[in-house]
């Protein structure tokens, strides 16, 4: 999305991976317009946080508020226009086209045939669960990236808000979802072990999403959406009680060195492990260390998993 050079908004990038881009902008101009013709750079999903705006497409308007969702199609043109007197500011989701054919697919397969057809609708609802989903967003984006752990949650978050509000403008269109084409319950539940695997081969590797998504060659939504239908655990939180439960036993063998044992482990620094070992087990490492029987280690380091059957 390209409206800096065209109106001189101010865009702050608040996360950055080959999946999404995640800016924060808030608009100088108060009831103007409309400007000169604006160009989209990327597909872009804009959710505002205050204000509204207009975009005209010739003759058509359409309004912007907290109550919708704008899309920008990439290539796309408008004019904008701030009918209102406070300064709209808003979050600025953008995905490669292969991400936004996937929330698609499920609702039009004939994407298939034309991967380059332009998006359908410019203003889409803003549910309340795709309100909900911006604030956790919000959060996880001001939080210190380290407390993030990998970037999977943040990923996982803005990648189901974006096909939520994919969904609901097919849906206010009243357009029956096509069936899925996912595969098998056993191409789930290989595809599931097959994440399990790669998480203990590289245990101790910083990974994306993304990364992970081409080593097991699947998308990296349907990836997470799988994962957490057949586990019922987050792909980031499996991946962070794997990593904890792991030191469990290190720790339980004398392993002296927590510094080097989070390195080893994949966490960012040694409070960034020690931070999330309390909030877990409700103590410190070194006292776990200290004061662990053999009964409680067994029971700490089991990962609940919902039994291996087909997501409702």
């Amino acid at each position: 999305m390209s409206r800096v050079p065209a109106s001189g908004i101010p865009f702050r990038t608040m996360f950055d991976s080959p999946l999404v881009q995640i800016k924060a902008y808030r608009c100088p101009i108060c009831q103007g317009g409309p400007g000169t013709e604006e160009v989209s750079d990327s597909d872009a999903l804009v959710l505002l946080r205050g204000g509204s705006f207009c975009r005209h497409f010739g003759r058509k308007q359409v309004v912007t508020d907290v109550n919708q969702m704008a899309f920008f199609g990439k290539g796309s043109t408008c004019r904008v226009s701030h009918p209102g007197e406070g300064h709209d500011r808003g979050t600025v989701l953008s995905v490669p086209r292969r991400i936004l054919n996937a929330f698609i697919r499920p609702w039009d397969p004939a994407i298939e045939d034309q991967p380059d057809r332009a998006f359908p609708f410019a203003s889409l609802r803003c549910t309340s669960e795709a309100c909900w989903r911006h604030r956790e967003l919000l959060r996880l984006l001001d939080a210190p990236l380290e407390q993030v752990q990998e970037p999977f949650r943040i990923e996982v978050t803005a990648l189901q808000l974006y096909a939520d509000a994919v969904g609901a403008g097919f849906e206010g269109q009243c357009l029956p979802r096509s069936p899925r084409k996912d595969g098998t319950i056993r191409d789930h539940q290989d595809l599931v072990e097959a994440g399990k695997v790669y998480f203990a081969d590289h245990l101790g590797e910083r990974l994306t999403l993304d990364g992970v998504a081409r080593a097991l060659h699947t998308s990296p939504f349907h990836f997470a959406r799988i994962f957490q239908g057949w586990t019922g655990i987050p792909l980031h939180r499996y991946l962070t009680l794997l990593r904890l439960r792991t030191s469990l036993l290190a720790l339980a063998d004398g392993q002296r060195d927590l510094a080097a044992l989070a390195l080893t482990l994949g966490f960012a620094s040694h409070s960034h492990f020690s931070d999330a070992f309390r909030k877990e087990f409700k103590m410190a490492p070194s006292r776990f260390r200290q004061t662990v029987s053999p009964r409680e280690l067994g029971q700490l380091s089991k990962i609940p998993e919902a039994s291996f059957r087909a997501p409702a």
